[in-house]
Order: C-alpha cells, then sequence, then structure tokens
C-alpha cells in the first residue's frame, strides 16, 4: 500500500492509490504491465499501486503487419467514447508503472494505452544494468517502428471505445523524445513529453531528434524537465524553445515547465529519483494541458 508521501496528491489532479485487488505476488509476476527490470530493483516504498475499480484494464494484442503487438491499456468500464491517450514507456519498457500510469488517466476518464514497443526486440526486464539495457536493446528499436506502433494503437483505441478526435500522447525519458517526435509525425490535439531528450547525433535507428522536427510539430507539446536533469542539460532546452519559436502554430503553442529542485525521472514514484512536490504538479499540468487543447472527457 502507499505511504502516507502519497496522501498528500489532491482529488483530480492526483492519480488514483489503493489497489486493493493487487496481491504482492501480482506485483511481481512477468505479464505485460506487471513487474519492474531487474535494473532498478529494488523498487521503492513510495510506489504507487492504483486500482483498477470501475475500469476495464489489462493486457490487449494489436496486429501490426505481421506482428501481434502486445499492450496494455485500461478506460472507464461506461460505453461513452473516450478520448485517447497513448502512453510511451521509458528506457525499462511495459512495466508496473507504466500500466499504473495507464490506469490514473483511466480514472480521469481517458481511454489510455501503452504499446510495448520492444516487443520485438525483447525484454528489458531481464537487463541487470542500464548500460546493458540501452546497448543491447534500446538502441536497436528503430524511430520509424516506434511510429508505426503508435499508429496502430491509436487505431485499436479508437475502434475499441475511444474517440479518434480527441488523441493525446505522453511520455516519460525514451517516450519523451518520443513523444516530440510523434507530435511530428500524426495529427493529434495535444503532447505532453516527460524529460525526453531533444538532441543527439543521428544514427541508422534515430536519424532525427526533437529538435529537428521542433518546426513541424503537429500538435502543441508540453514539455515537463528538470533542471538537475544531469542527462538533459538545461541548454538544450533553451535551444528547443529558439526551434520552436521559429516554427508551426502549434509549435508556438508549445511550452516547457522547468522544476529547479528536480533530477531526471523525477515522476517515477519506485525510484529514488521520484520527487513528489514536482509529481504532483507536473501530473496536474499535463491534465490540464490534454483539457485545454481538446483532449477532454465529456
Amino acid at each position: 500500500m502507499p505511504d502516507d508521501r502519497n496522501a498528500a496528491l489532491a482529488d483530480d489532479s492526483r492519480p488514483s492509490c489503493a489497489g486493493s485487488d493487487w496481491s504482492r505476488r501480482d506485483f511481481v509476476q512477468g505479464a505485460v504491465g506487471v513487474g519492474f527490470a531487474a535494473a532498478v530493483l529494488p523498487v521503492g516504498a513510495q510506489t504507487i499501486l492504483t486500482d483498477t475499480r470501475g475500469l476495464v484494464a489489462g493486457p490487449v494484442s494489436i496486429r501490426v503487419g505481421d506482428f501481434d503487438m502486445p499492450a496494455y491499456q485500461a478506460r472507464s468500464a461506461g460505453n461513452r467514447p473516450a478520448p485517447i491517450v497513448l502512453v510511451i514507456s521509458e528506457i525499462f519498457g511495459l512495466h508496473e508503472h507504466i500500466a499504473d500510469v495507464v490506469r490514473r488517466f483511466a480514472h480521469q476518464g481517458y481511454l489510455a494505452i501503452a504499446p510495448d514497443l520492444y516487443a520485438r526486440q525483447g525484454d528489458p526486464r531481464r537487463y541487470p544494468d542500464i548500460p546493458t539495457l540501452m546497448r543491447e536493446l534500446v538502441s536497436q528499436v528503430p524511430d520509424a517502428q516506434v511510429m508505426g506502433d503508435l499508429d496502430a494503437a491509436r487505431d485499436w483505441a479508437a475502434r475499441n471505445g475511444g474517440d479518434g478526435a480527441r488523441v493525446g500522447v505522453t511520455g516519460f525519458c525514451w517516450g519523451g523524445r518520443h513523444t516530440w517526435l510523434y507530435a511530428a509525425h500524426a495529427p493529434l490535439q495535444a503532447g505532453v513529453a516527460w524529460y525526453g531528450r531533444l538532441v543527439g547525433e543521428p544514427t541508422a535507428n534515430a536519424p532525427r531528434h526533437p529538435i529537428d522536427v521542433a518546426a513541424q510539430l503537429q500538435a502543441p507539446v508540453l514539455g515537463l524537465y528538470g533542471a538537475q536533469d544531469t542527462g538533459i542539460p538545461l541548454e538544450t532546452v533553451d535551444k528547443m524553445q529558439k526551434a520552436l519559436a521559429a516554427g508551426s502554430a502549434a509549435a508556438k503553442a508549445s511550452q516547457f515547465v522547468v522544476y529547479p529542485d528536480a533530477p531526471h525521472a523525477f515522476f517515477a514514484d519506485y525510484r529514488p529519483s521520484y520527487r513528489a512536490e514536482a509529481a504532483v504538479d507536473a501530473w496536474s499540468r499535463c491534465l490540464g494541458w490534454l483539457r485545454q487543447h481538446g483532449v477532454a472527457p465529456a
């Protein structure tokens, strides 16, 4: 159960934290959206568990070409079409924290879905350390594959209780970078990028980075970053802001919020990097941004 540090999360802007229907066995088993990567164990005592009461939630399979891509989805048990939020994972893949975020969105009235974007290349939960995970798995996943898989997840959601006219995307770390890329790739209403890398050297699998597509954004993106993030220098945020200012209307409407005392992964409540105050504020801003730009429950 969550500890008192999570009690400060307020009503509409909080993730639901209880999980009476989650046992410790469920918490560590290897199913889609359950368990944590070996590289981040042990998880912290402050880890949030969000229940499934009133939700239809669980793993699904999405056909992408000749591949069956696993995903985790959650939505209200009601029949009304819900706005869609695509949730893009960190480098650790579709694990318990990402599934929990999906349920948090569902409790807010969204159909949220997180595709397993590493499924063709391997299981990130099995890698014992971050450098090995990055080298042997994460770097092997082509951006073009990710964009296609997100398109497929979006289409699946629109056919299964989601409103294809109200679509947002959000992602964390690796997923934050891809949030920016997807906002330039596909027409949608809004994006929220959590501490995603903005610049980098081109590679075969990652030929462009967010700063390279900033001017072509098709939806405004809210960037949530930490000033103490040693992997994303603030000067790269400044460069991105200048690129956005010279771009499309959606690019010009994009914004950054930088938390002065927050490190990388400040929203990851299962890790030592978690900063509750920044996380609560950023979650509220995330929900507000989606609503402001038309990705709002009826």
